[in-house]
């Protein structure tokens, strides 16, 4: 499981002018399953993005089609975890400890 984190590092005008290109990325990586959970960290200075996947490559490299990163907008910072405690509706997600 990953923890991507967004840290906005562009004037606002230009964060709400690539955000509607970011909403449909978003919307597709929850389609896809991938995303599980996102909102505006507080203070408003970017986004918290809780993922699923196994390959840590194949993450960033998501990250990087992300159009805040595309413009210009945002930086991603990674941190992958293992989730060996859940929630009873996240429970398919547990995995063993090492």
């Amino acid at each position: 499981m990953f923890v991507l984190e967004l840290t906005y590092i562009a004037p606002v005008e230009r964060i709400e002018a690539a955000q509607p290109e970011h909403a449909s990325w978003m919307d597709a990586h929850y389609a896809s399953g991938l995303f599980l959970a996102s909102g505006r960290k507080v203070p408003l200075d970017g986004v918290v993005i809780l993922a699923v996947g196994d390959d840590r490559a194949a993450i960033e490299e998501i990250t990087r089609s992300d159009p805040f990163s595309v413009a210009g907008v945002a930086e991603y910072t990674v941190t992958e975890f293992v989730a060996t405690k859940t929630a009873t509706a996240l429970e398919h997600f547990r995995q063993p400890a090492e």
